[in-house]
């Protein structure tokens, strides 16, 4: 039943943007129909949700435009925002393509400057408060981050917050393949249609979740992202919010949480 609805998710239409400040683009995908309870007034179901770790639960603190420089070299840098429709790079996909000897190095260099952002690791506002929300509520928490395990175990050492499952870059492959999010359902015993990816990426979080059949929630605190025909189709969220703060008038205004046995 649950690669059904992964198969039938994968072939759904694009979604429309939906902005908590802005509710006259309240637009839901209509492959998400199946999820709205009929008694409920349009309301779907949801068990569990799976954050991004940088830029959404954490402050963002990694200088990525040096860490890229510093891999690719300003030419190579440069070379690969040509060649990309987007403008922007994926350096972990484009060193993919690396010889081992070179591939090494620049995991090298990668991993330097994510250790150097451990130093400055803060905590999302909003973060702390969402999660005690979701738990009171027994809703499941779970983590998917490009980021090294290190980094992970801080997290939960440092903030008192336990996510599980939470998958590192050591886990292949990593987003936005849908992958991660869906081994993190299939742990739950959830199907990707009762869950929501939060994240503050389109390229990553968002297409993750769509490609697995989740809902999908972007963080966009600068408002980079407030017009949706600079998206791609597939990078376009099911929600937007500016605030982490947002998320829990979403979700009791869109959605009925339903708990998760812990046992599954």
């Amino acid at each position: 039943m649950l690669l059904t609805h992964i198969g039938r998710s994968l072939a759904t239409s694009p979604s429309l943007f939906l902005s908590l400040s802005s509710s006259s683009r309240y637009h839901r995908r209509a492959a998400m129909a199946v999820n709205f309870s009929g008694g409920g007034g349009g309301r779907a179901t949801l068990r569990g949700v799976v954050f991004d770790m940088d830029g959404t639960l954490t402050v963002p603190v990694i200088d990525f435009a040096a860490m890229y420089r510093a891999v690719l070299g300003d030419e190579g840098l440069a070379a690969a925002r040509a060649a990309s429709p987007s403008g922007s790079v994926d350096v972990l996909h484009h060193i993919e393509k690396w010889a081992p000897p070179e591939q090494q190095k620049a995991y090298e260099i990668i991993t330097h400057f994510e250790r150097q952002g451990l130093d400055r690791l803060q905590i999302m506002p909003g973060a702390t408060e969402l999660c005690e929300y979701l738990d009171s509520k027994k809703i499941r928490r779970g983590l998917i981050t490009r980021n090294i395990k290190a980094a992970v175990d801080l997290f939960h050492q440092r903030f008192g917050m336990k996510f599980i499952p939470a998958l590192s870059r050591e886990f292949r492959p990593y987003k936005p393949d849908p992958a991660p999010l869906l081994h993190i359902c299939s742990t739950w015993g959830i199907p990707p249609s009762e869950v929501m990816m939060i994240g503050d990426s389109p390229r990553d979080d968002v297409v993750c979740g769509k490609r697995a059949g989740a809902f999908t929630c972007l963080l966009d605190e600068t408002g980079r992202y407030c017009s949706p025909e600079f998206l791609a189709d597939d990078q376009k969220p099911d929600f937007r919010v500016s605030s982490l703060i947002e998320v829990h008038s979403l979700l009791e205004t869109h959605f009925d949480l339903v708990p998760q046995s812990l046992t599954c």
